[in-house]
């Protein structure tokens, strides 16, 4: 911890992971552990309804971490939801609405989780919730003299006469070689069970409650997380017992504040940076694109918010979205886009949406078809709500099946009043603008020296896994983006599936190499320096990416190493993870609400020797170059690009990581059958997958 050279070998892990242990032993006790180092205290805390059978709670993250001269105990506010706890029949009666005439059912964000039994007081965990009554479902029983319903068993052998058994289901609590089926009303949902992943509504109302001042942040863990994770607290703890004492004055953090760098475009006034944060109302584009048609696409689901091709809402939306572009220095035709209705069947009859995206699918097909060659140079979406399916499908449909490119619009923020439509249309402007090959803006050549003073490629690295919602064996998806040329605007995008939750990039020499040929087609040259930012990787795992994706990166650069060359090709290679040998926190965006979080950044290689203003300053006035907004990011734009690529990759995958089939799937399987199973899935997926990203997509894919 003092810095020492001949100290640097020595790995710290086990002795902090032992302190970790000691510390977490009273929260352990007294709460409720979920995920790594995050516990809740619901019995003694202020509870959020999220929606239907979900509540929130607030509780503290707690870690001990290495620092210079000094251990640190990390203690943070956080956030998660928990399942209702309760009646398991009251719980499937709130969801019985969405049944559509089916026996009732809970989410899948319920997953499988514990109940306490009325008659025998038993806590078993349910394995599946089953699709018929009590009255419906039977059994042998040899007690009962043969076949018996479940209703007639309880009747008989408990003397319970059953409130719901002909409309609710019975449950499953029994192992995998037998079923034991349970009335649901004979059920107690134990307290203190997570609940799985939340819906856009659940969302909007976490973040509500979630999103607290940094103040509000501060007292609650003085006045609240120090004692209820026993570092504060009168009664002898585990903590004492080790001789350990903490001080719980918060430590105070040298910073400093970075300027920020001067931006340009076109034409009009120089912005005014404020906040990391500036307006585009009355500018031109650095670099407008040329549009030489588009379509405007209205995606009708049953909302009715545009009622044909000649609403004059629709109309106005059009040509104002056309002449927001004009005035951003676009190339764009006068004559009216082609407008494409698309009605969609109700959710209700086609609940996975295979119906309405086969009708999306074969909408555009014969629009193309009936184009005489003229391909558009963007597609506008007008949706009227966005599920889990249509907007995933339109992207798939034309990333990978068309090569079309599309801009999406919800309806409901683009049909609105005159001053928050125009700011609406100019973020979308910038979208489009640099999908087809437009530079927004830039920045000023002292901001640019630190990559500009050799040929340089920015080079962003992240995967994405799949969700708790995912089907089992469903691949990970990788992606590296890298950019083209000295502007760094522009980050075409290579991706590529890997085993299911594999971290470690598996191809990522052969995804390097197309990017350097990409680099190398549009310069007529290599570049000299490669500066890699890999995202989504934990501190435990930052020898791992030097042990197994540096030989990979160097492994890359040796394949431009040809006869016809007649050269070696070895670029100063610079690797920084974004997430202690050389690191800093930056915070080069202003949070919109609540506490902003600083991003971590760790230099784990260095032929470059940047130094550390170089690399500090070059990575803040960076984070301003982010094509898609006029603001700086939290994360530098590589990173940001290859976190965004990653998600557009799932929308390819979409069926495979959105299972949204109900709790009712069949039994439990041996281990050898799940093992099958997840490999089924992911040659499947890699069927899906196909030859990915279409090549004219990959290259603007922003």
């Amino acid at each position: 911890m003092s810095g020492k050279a001949e100290s640097r070998d020595y790995d710290p892990l086990p002795l902090i992971s032992a302190l970790n242990l000691v510390l977490q032993q009273h929260a352990s006790r007294s709460g409720v552990r979920v995920g790594k180092n995050r516990y809740f205290f619901p019995a003694s805390s202020q509870k959020v309804n999220l929606g239907p059978g979900v509540e929130a709670f607030q509780g503290f993250y707690s870690s001990v971490r290495a620092s210079y001269n000094q251990l640190l105990v990390n203690v943070n506010v956080c956030m998660t939801a928990f399942i209702v706890p309760g009646n398991l029949a009251n719980a499937l009666l709130s969801f019985s609405r969405g049944s559509r005439g089916a026996m009732p059912t809970l989410p899948k964000s319920f997953g499988k989780m514990k109940v306490r039994t009325q008659h025998l007081g038993h806590t078993k965990p349910i394995k599946r919730i089953g699709t018929r009554s009590a009255r419906n479902t039977t059994f042998d029983c040899a007690e009962l003299g043969g076949v018996v319903s479940v209703e007639k068993y309880f009747e008989k052998k408990y003397g319970i006469k059953l409130q719901h058994p002909t409309d609710l289901p019975v449950v499953d609590l029994g192992s995998q070689k037998k079923e034991v089926w349970v009335p649901a009303e004979l059920c107690e949902i134990i307290p203190g069970q997570p609940y799985g992943k939340l819906n856009d509504r659940e969302t909007a109302q976490m973040i509500r409650y979630a999103c607290n001042p940094p103040r509000s942040n501060a007292e609650a863990i003085v006045n609240q997380g120090f004692p209820k994770l026993g570092l504060s607290t009168p009664v002898k703890t585990p903590i004492d017992r080790f001789g350990i004492s903490i001080d719980i004055e918060m430590a105070i953090i040298p910073a400093r504040e970075l300027p920020p760098p001067r931006l340009s475009y076109k034409a009009g006034k120089p912005p005014n940076v404020n906040n990391g944060s500036w307006n585009i109302l009355d500018v031109k584009f650095h670099r407008g694109a040329h549009v030489s048609s588009w379509w405007v696409v209205v995606v009708r689901d049953g909302m009715n918010m545009i009622s044909g091709p000649s609403d004059a809402r629709l109309l106005a939306l059009v040509q104002g979205f056309s002449a927001k572009l004009g005035r951003s220095g676009m190339s764009i035709p006068q004559d009216r886009p082609r407008l494409i209705h698309i009605d969609l069947s109700p959710e209700r009859g086609d609940p996975n949406r295979i119906g309405a995206i086969d009708k999306i699918r074969t909408s555009f097909k014969d629009n193309l078809a009936n184009s005489q060659g003229r391909r558009p140079s963007f597609i506008l979406v007008l949706l009227e709500n966005r599920d889990n399916y249509i907007y995933p499908a339109i992207k798939r449909i034309g990333d990978v099946e068309l090569g079309l490119h599309t801009v999406h619009m919800q309806l409901s923020k683009a049909i609105t009043d005159e001053r928050k439509q125009d700011q609406y249309f100019s973020n979308v402007a910038l979208k489009v603008n640099t999908k087809l090959g437009g530079i927004n803006h830039l920045l000023d050549e002292a901001a640019m020296k630190w990559l500009t003073k050799k040929k340089t490629m920015m080079v962003g690295i992240d995967v994405t896994h799949p969700g708790p919602g995912s089907r089992e064996g469903t691949p990970s998806i990788a992606a590296l983006v890298a950019s083209v040329d000295d502007s760094f605007v522009q980050f075409p995008a290579s991706l590529s599936i890997q085993k299911s939750k594999q971290e470690m990039l598996g191809e990522l020499d052969d995804m390097l190499v197309e990017r350097l040929r990409a680099y190398e087609r549009k310069n007529k040259r290599l570049p000299e320096r490669i500066i890699v930012f890999r995202d989504g990787v934990s501190e435990g795992q930052f020898d791992t990416v030097i042990k197994d994706e540096l030989p990979q990166i160097l492994g890359a650069f040796k394949k431009f190493e040809t006869k016809e060359r007649k050269t070696t090709y070895r670029p100063q290679l610079s690797i920084i993870i974004c997430g202690f040998d050389f690191d800093f926190y930056l915070q080069a965006h202003a949070g919109l609400q609540g506490t902003v979080k600083a991003t971590h950044y760790t230099v784990v290689y260095d032929e470059n020797l940047f130094a550390a203003d170089e690399i500090q300053k070059g990575t803040h006035d960076t984070s301003y170059l982010y094509a898609r907004a006029t603001k700086a990011v939290s994360l530098i734009p590589p990173a940001y690009y290859a976190d965004l690529a990653c998600e557009r990759g799932r929308c390819y995958l979409n069926d495979f990581l959105v299972d949204d089939k109900i709790s009712t799937s069949g039994s439990g399987r041996g281990r050898y059958d799940r093992e099958e199973e997840r490999n089924r899935v992911f040659h499947a997926a890699k069927e899906a997958w196909g030859e990915g990203v279409r090549p004219f997509n990959a290259l603007r894919w922003l």
